[in-house]
């Protein structure tokens, strides 16, 4: 009897043990690293030849490259959104970079542009983490404003905010020399950019103020996140010099295009090392993704650099594309915390899913609503839903919507549906739709309820 009861009460205090080990794991923190018009081949990892990332491959090298990710838009402010929100672009409240109707006027250079900014309403990834107990701060470009003051990320679930803003022209970073920052709500002037000098590139002012930001988090108790968004390698082309890339025989447009990336590969170098010396690495998930396709204007300049770099590697079509080249992104994570982390992950998977992923990282439970599943059990070893839904809509080039399922990926446009194998047909070469009307008729059902009526675009 005696060795009954005290083995019963070795069993409780070990079951008590690990039950409060588990309950005092510190929540991880969160930096998450945003490029704007990244291409899925313009990184070493996924393709690139000739640009180097030698710091974003040393993420992957060390964490997990997901090989089927996407964003959530082919475009920047509706792929924010979703990113943003946990909504996908059927149900998101902005859905294009600027209205077809409706919406809030403001100058764009010499022009009006109407556009939809997020509403008072929008739960966003900053509100969850808040609520979970994350102190949150945002660098760089926020760009789901609109022409909204009220719109900006201190009002959206972000302790902290510098960067720039669509709402405060002055601020707006048409160039990578911007003279006046928007800093927790104030608009300072950057003085080594003022009367046209360039002395304080934009990627290392978004680099400073995060590295800024990560040395406060080594004296707070509380768990971090850290959303930074650069704005390279988006037009226009434009860097402090060529880096390495200056002797190259190439025409002078594709080496500022390499040295742009080059440089925010550089700035994710210097965020990996303070983790790492700081000692903060232990304990962190680091992100790195891009807003959407390569290509930021269908120009002939930058048609032709997207082209000598092979820019969207072996995928079909560019941003404002819903076929994969303007969707299909890199999407790597990194963190000495995960220790079954795999090589590779090739769950289809998108923006709309990183709300609940990051819900699913800090332990918040419910209160939000999603298009969306958490991607965090395939970012430790297991695995996640495959055989769901997957939804974008875009207006620009007319109504077109894009939906993925397992391996299937529809694209319609102009009332006819494409379909695609892409396990045998990555390139969205062959249009096997009427090979598969069982498949079409699936997906077409679906599309029946896939989205609600928007004030800002119709789908008419």
């Amino acid at each position: 009897m005696m060795k009954r009861r005290l083995l019963f009460a070795w069993i409780t205090l070990i079951t008590c043990s690990t039950a409060l080990a588990q309950k005092t794991q510190p929540q991880p923190n969160i930096i998450f690293i945003l490029a704007d018009d990244l291409g899925y081949g313009d990184v070493g990892v996924y393709g690139q030849k000739q640009i180097l990332t030698p710091n974003i491959d040393q993420l992957a090298k060390e964490g997990t490259q997901f090989t089927d990710f996407h964003a959530g838009a082919p475009v920047c402010s509706p792929s924010r959104c979703s990113l943003i929100t946990g909504l996908n672009s059927g149900h998101a409240t902005i859905r294009g970079n600027a209205t077809d109707h409706g919406g809030i006027g403001g100058k764009k250079g010499k022009s009006v542009v109407y556009r939809a900014n997020i509403s008072k309403d929008d739960y966003t990834i900053g509100n969850v983490l808040q609520d979970a107990g994350y102190t949150t701060s945002l660098v760089g470009k926020w760009h789901i404003d609109g022409y909204d003051s009220l719109a900006t990320p201190l009002q959206h679930g972000f302790d902290k905010f510098t960067g720039w803003l669509i709402n405060k022209p002055e601020t707006y970073a048409s160039t990578y020399w911007p003279e006046k920052r928007y800093r927790n709500g104030k608009i300072v002037t950057i003085e080594e950019n003022t009367n046209g000098k360039k002395g304080y590139y934009e990627t290392n002012i978004c680099t400073d103020e995060a590295l800024q930001y990560l040395a406060e988090q080594k004296k707070n108790t509380k768990p971090f996140f850290l959303m930074l968004n650069f704005n390279n390698p988006h037009s226009p082309l434009d860097v402090p010099n060529q880096a390495v890339f200056k002797d190259k025989a190439w025409p002078e447009d594709m080496k500022t295009y390499a040295a742009m990336v080059y440089f925010m590969d550089q700035s994710v170098g210097k965020i990996r090392d303070y983790l790492l010396k700081s000692g903060l690495s232990k304990n962190t998930i680091v992100i790195f993704t891009s807003d959407n396709g390569p290509r930021s204007e269908p120009t002939p300049q930058l048609s032709a650099v997207a082209d000598y770099f092979d820019s969207r590697g072996p995928l079909k079509g560019f941003k404002r594309d819903m076929y994969e080249g303007g969707i299909r992104v890199p999407f790597i994570v990194w963190s000495p915390l995960l220790k079954n982390a795999p090589k590779y992950s090739n769950v289809p998977a998108y923006f709309a899913d990183i709300m609940p992923t990051f819900a699913d990282i800090s332990g918040k439970k419910g209160g939000y609503r999603t298009d969306g599943i958490s991607v965090y059990p395939d970012m430790k070893g297991g695995k996640s839903d495959r055989e769901r839904f997957l939804y974008w809509e875009f207006f620009e080039n007319g109504f077109e919507q894009a939906v993925r399922y397992g391996k299937w990926k529809a694209v319609k446009h102009k009332n006819r549906l494409e379909l695609y194998n892409l396990d045998e047909d990555i390139a969205e070469n062959n249009d096997i739709a009427a090979a598969h009307p069982d498949i079409v008729k699936k997906i077409e059902e679906y599309l029946l309820t896939a989205r609600t009526e928007s004030p800002y675009w119709s789908a008419k």
